[in-house]
């Protein structure tokens, strides 16, 4: 009876990544130049919404998208948005043989994840700060 205990306490906890855990893989994947790294969170034909949408057939397709992304980014805030999915706003960086066209900037991904997977990477816009209240300063 032991060698079961043991043997099930050894398998440990195979529960999915949750959302943000993967986003922030994915980040700091990205921000080391690992496009590999990066790639294996994407599930098979994950969606990209960017300039247009384009799905990633395969890993080697991930690594390659990710090995293109010219910035990096250090990530500000992320808010979830139900159970499989987080909006990540991140301030643009270097990164590694790189060149980032907006360090600086403020740029909002949404990452929908399934069983630990990217299926979805759309960039969006940033969300502006809520407006004051009437006769609120700031």
């Amino acid at each position: 009876m032991a060698f079961v205990v043991l043997a099930l306490a050894a398998c440990g906890n195979h529960a999915p990544r949750s959302p943000e855990a993967v986003a922030r893989a994915w980040s700091s994947d990205l921000n080391r130049n690992d496009n590999r790294a990066a790639g294996a969170l994407f599930a098979r034909d994950a969606t990209i919404v960017q300039t247009g949408a384009m799905l990633l057939h395969s890993r080697a397709d991930a690594v390659q998208w990710n090995a293109l992304l010219p910035c990096g980014g250090t990530i500000t805030s992320v808010k979830a948005n139900g159970r499989n999915q987080v909006l990540v706003i991140f301030t643009l960086t270097e990164r590694p043989r790189h060149r980032c066209d907006a360090p600086g900037s403020s740029a909002a991904t949404i990452f929908r994840v399934r069983n630990g997977k990217i299926v979805l990477w759309h960039q969006t816009y940033v969300p502006s700060a809520p407006a004051p209240a009437a006769g609120q300063t700031v």
